[in-house]
């Protein structure tokens, strides 16, 4: 969302705020609280310069009524909109064909989680005893969080909103504890049931009425548009397109746990930073909540999360990267003959559920009518047409697809692990959390501790499918997907090929953690979302199934650059001083904004333009002299100043795969595959056609890249540092090519960024530097809206508020509120 005359800041107006004076402190004005009076738990939210909030309270109900308030005065329009999305009303507002922020259409996502409301999954996983279900606390967290929010939304006013997105609009109401836990179940199944919706929202028997309205526009079936009549003639490549589209968007991250032997004080040391959207609900909301001699956590959280999910507390920091381990399996189920929702187990049938789903859907005349779908359900799961769109499980008359979602009964798990790490102090205590939930849904994490201990765990909600089960029970289908992407595709006809429990598994079909990666360690544990295996080069992992991720094979090149740097860093070999981490070179490390394919490829393609000064491209012979002393003094950097990096991310963006001279060498993963086989003719072609995109937008061969990728806020234009993963930029920033704009807006990238050490054993407060790209607040008309997103393209960091002196030192505004 980009600002639209932007007012003088967030409104002055202070909901359940007690009458308060105005002192100026050291040139600052703050407000300073009288006690506040009435019935209920004293709340008090103190904001530092940037907005982040510090919630004190004396109890969790009054940690989730300040964490919801404050948080509502900066996001509402944003999280009220995921609260039309749980709650199965965006075709009713906003029409059945438009597209949900989940990329399928409105009509798909309704009858996806009205199906889940209809047969109270979230109610009976809120319903369980700890440690399946949520603890006690926790409940009291989100009755507070309820209240928070309500009482900042009733005393304010729908059409006191200032934020134009949801001004006065209908859609935007009081939200119930059921709305609550929904968000964080969506949270949840995000990379499970969630990339199901539209083939669990459309699957129907052979013969049945396609349905009506609102089909999704990522839906591939391969065929011509045509409904594909089975799996035979599924390909190699369509099973890749599946691959691409199971990418979550591209969304991922990069966390290093830094131990003793890595860091100058000998303490422990993290770097966060989360690659995620820059809009929508899975934006960062950063804060410190504080119930004084139980909580002191500072970090951030996704939207509608009032728990921090990365950060630290007085002795340990964490972060988490996207995991490359499935979290799902489809089973193939052999229909009874005659009878397509009926299916066969050891030999015996067994009913599919059949459930009526109804959902309103606004007209074209601002009416609303009822859209009926029966949707259905085996023993295993929903059953499903589709995956992102991609529609290789077709629904014949001898066979249906269903999905085992290991997530599914993940509720109660996910939110006991992340209360619990709140309040951990060491990597040992963290790993004790993850071993006994096992509620991590689909991220590694990454740890260090001030006693200098750094810990990296892929443990958590995962299909117990070894390897032997993948090919054992796979079909020819099966066998594809296995082989290509490692994602089992089992047979649903024996009850023997379901996913497995071990003794230690913390729920049914999941592997336990003893048969998930985890490595412990006093240098550094690192992860840029490829698999476990290379967490520390010098002690590859390896033995675990393939479901959970790949072994002996290719690492990305952002993955590589960051093992470089942390090797370049040991070593002293980085111009830096000394031969260990301190927080400042590490912060530097990470907006050093070196881009790796450059420093593969930049040289190359120069020296390889200089002898070719014509080649073709897609639209013929193109006169490429003029990019070659541009490449060749390209500094292979995605900074502001970085003359010809638009040039370059144009190449590589045309090349997609490099071809390479030196092969990959599992006995030197970090630095192999290497060199640039120029003689390739997409080599040419791809430098042809980058210059061409550039002459066709008007934009100079050796443009800036800040001159040309920014975005723009409030009218003012802010030039964004970094750039794409897949070319090696560890700061990563993914922005599409716009001609001639260039790279307009940012989609998703560094998000999140935070730096934390601690004093040595713990002493003193923990060192913090952090920065939220995008800023607290997604309402143009808040003062926290851009500030930190001008303070990113510069390279400036916040210093977070966390004990209590710094907290009241750097405080610009003290609220005190009654949580009732």
């Amino acid at each position: 969302m980009q600002g639209r005359m932007r007012g003088l800041g967030a409104r002055a107006m202070r909901i359940g705020l007690c009458s308060a004076g105005l002192a100026l402190l050291g040139g600052v004005v703050a407000i300073a609280p009288a006690q506040a009076k009435g019935p209920g738990t004293e709340v008090k939210i103190t904001r530092n310069a940037q907005g982040i909030p510090t919630i004190e309270a004396d109890d969790y109900r009054g940690l989730g009524y300040g964490y919801a308030y404050a948080f509502a005065e900066d996001n509402l329009c944003t999280l009220a909109d995921t609260y039309v999305t749980v709650s199965a009303q965006r075709s009713r507002y906003f029409g059945p064909g438009a597209e949900s922020p989940d990329g399928f259409s409105n009509l798909d996502s309704d009858f996806f989680f009205q199906r889940i409301k209809d047969r109270g999954i979230v109610e009976e996983l809120v319903a369980e005893k700890p440690p399946t279900g949520p603890k006690r606390k926790i409940g009291e967290v989100v009755k507070g969080y309820v209240a928070g929010y309500n009482r900042w939304l009733k005393r304010t006013g729908v059409d006191n909103i200032t934020d134009p997105a949801c001004s006065g609009a209908e859609w935007v109401r009081p939200i119930t504890r059921m709305d609550a836990y929904r968000r964080f179940y969506q949270l949840t199944e995000f990379a499970s049931g969630g990339i199901a919706m539209d083939g669990i929202a459309q699957a129907q028997p052979p013969g049945a009425a396609a349905p009506r309205g609102g089909a999704s526009a990522r839906r591939d079936s391969g065929a011509g548009g045509e409904e594909p009549a089975g799996t035979a003639g599924v390909t190699r490549d369509r099973v890749e397109k599946l691959g691409a589209a199971l990418d979550l968007g591209g969304l991922g991250s990069n966390g290093w746990g830094l131990g003793r032997e890595a860091t100058e004080n000998r303490s422990g040391m993290v770097l966060a930073n989360p690659h995620f959207p820059w809009g929508g609900s899975e934006r960062f909301y950063q804060s410190h909540l504080v119930i004084p001699g139980k909580v002191d956590v500072s970090g951030a959280s996704l939207f509608g999360s009032p728990v921090i999910l990365i950060g630290h507390t007085q002795n340990l920091a964490w972060t988490h990267t996207v995991s490359t381990a499935f979290r799902f399996v489809p089973m193939e189920l052999k229909l009874v003959p005659g009878d397509p929702t009926s299916y066969l187990v050891d030999g015996q049938p067994a009913k599919m559920e059949a459930n009526q789903v109804t959902v309103q859907a606004r007209q074209p005349d601002g009416s609303l009518a009822p859209v009926t779908r029966t949707l259905y359900t085996s023993r295993y799961g929903p059953i499903i047409n589709s995956l992102q769109g991609q529609e290789l499980f077709a629904w014949t008359p001898t066979t249906a697809y269903t999905m085992f979602d290991s997530n599914a009964h993940n509720l109660g798990r996910l939110m006991n692990h992340f209360f619990e790490t709140n309040t951990a102090q060491s990597t040992k205590e963290l790993l004790a959390i993850l071993r006994k939930y096992q509620g991590i849904p689909w991220v590694n994490t990454m740890a260090a501790d001030s006693k200098g201990r750094a810990l990296y765990a892929d443990i958590g909600t995962m299909p117990n499918v070894p390897n032997s089960k993948a090919t054992g029970c796979a079909g020819a289908l099966g066998a594809l997907t296995f082989e290509t992407l490692g994602l089992p595709l089992l047979d649903g006809s024996r009850s023997e090929c379901a996913p497995g429990t071990d003794p230690d598994s913390a729920a049914p079909g999941i592997f336990g953690p003893s048969q998930q990666p985890y490595m412990s360690r006093r240098d550094y544990v690192a992860n840029s979302n490829d698999s476990y295996w290379l967490t520390n080069p010098e002690f590859p992992l390896e033995g675990y199934a393939r479901i959970i991720g790949d072994e002996r094979t290719e690492r990305s090149l952002r993955t590589r650059l960051g093992l470089i740097m942390i090797e370049q860093r040991l070593a002293g070999e980085d111009g830096y001083q000394g031969d260990r981490f301190t927080r400042n070179q590490l912060r530097r490390i990470e907006f050093n904004d070196r881009l790796y394919g450059g420093e593969l490829f930049s040289s190359q393609i120069a020296s390889f333009c200089a002898a070719h000064p014509t080649l073709v491209g897609s639209a013929g012979p193109v006169n490429v002299s003029g990019a070659c002393p541009v490449l060749a003094n390209y500094d292979d950097h995605v900074d502001l100043d970085s003359a010809g990096a638009i040039l370059f991310r144009r190449f590589m963006s045309n090349l997609g795969s490099p071809p390479f001279t030196t092969p990959f060498d599992v006995v030197d993963p970090v630095h192999t595959p290497a060199g640039l086989d120029t003689s390739d003719p997409e080599v040419g072609a791809a430098l042809a056609d980058a210059v061409t995109d550039l002459q066709g937008a008007g934009i100079p061969l050796d443009a800036r890249l800040g001159d040309y990728q920014y975005v723009v806020r409030d009218g003012d234009r802010i030039p964004i540092h970094g750039g794409p993963g897949p070319q090696g930029a560890f700061n990563v920033i993914t922005a599409d090519w716009d001609p001639p704009a260039g790279y307009p807006e940012v989609t998703h990238g560094s998000s999140f960024v935070m730096v934390t050490s601690f004093g040595k054993n713990g002493e003193g407060c923990p060192r913090d530097r952090s920065i939220l790209t995008y800023s607290q607040s997604t309402n143009p008309n808040s003062k926290y809206f851009d500030d930190q997103t001008k303070m990113y393209s510069q390279k400036k960091w916040v210093d977070p508020p966390f004990c209590a002196g710094q907290v009241k030192r750097t405080a610009k505004h003290v609220e005190v509120l009654r949580a009732k």
